[in-house]
């Protein structure tokens, strides 16, 4: 029985980072269908953070983070620019569905996250996501110019207002077979116990 998990994420998101090793273990595991799905940590007119915040996010929770990857994962994280807007990226990542195929989209889910999260790169500059998008199998011309089709802004802005009917308050979140929500950065085994109670649902049960 294949299990749908519709996965509510933002690239600049770190927890959406950590998770997402998480979800290629459950994938390659389990008969799981992953679907990724747009959110924004820092819209377009968004009021400025509060230095305080911003500060306990550089001193303390961005270092946390990094241990926390380099331990569970080896990775030493290299993020790009704190801040930025990722609506852009996003666009791309339902255009790249859209035009090529949930494969292609996958491709550049993941190469955009990594040249965030570890090259440092500003995922909110088109220079920057043409030749990521080419990489992925795009034409460059038709990926830039599909930035500017507002048919693929309505669909990021569909997951943003999913998210809200759905009250969620943040990201990732992730919500399997359509019904069971679960928050956070969550360990592969967990992941795997909600999968495996799913599958073992008898068939026509209520859920």
């Amino acid at each position: 029985m294949t299990v749908r998990l519709d996965v509510w994420s933002d690239y600049v998101c770190p927890y959406c980072y950590a998770v997402a090793f998480s979800l290629k273990r459950l994938q390659a595991s389990h008969d799981v269908e992953i679907h990724w799905r747009a959110y924004e940590l820092r819209p377009a007119g968004a009021p400025p953070m509060d230095p305080a915040y911003r500060d306990y996010i550089e001193t303390t929770s961005r270092p946390h983070f990094n241990q926390m990857m380099r331990t569970q994962h080896g990775i030493e994280p290299n993020p790009g620019p704190f801040g930025i807007i990722t609506r852009p990226a996003l666009i791309g990542e339902k255009a790249a569905h859209a035009l090529y195929s949930e494969t292609t989209a996958a491709r550049y889910h993941n190469a955009v996250t990594e040249a965030y999260w570890l090259h440092a790169q500003d995922i909110s500059d088109r220079a920057v996501l043409e030749p990521i998008a080419v990489a992925c199998g795009m034409d460059g011309a038709t990926f830039l110019a599909a930035l500017d089709d507002p048919q693929y802004e309505k669909a990021v802005l569909a997951d943003i207002y999913q998210a809200y009917r759905y009250n969620l308050q943040g990201v990732p979140a992730l919500i399997f077979a359509e019904r069971y929500y679960v928050s956070g950065a969550q360990p592969y085994e967990t992941l795997v116990s909600v999968v495996e109670q799913i599958q073992a649902l008898p068939a026509g049960a209520p859920e």
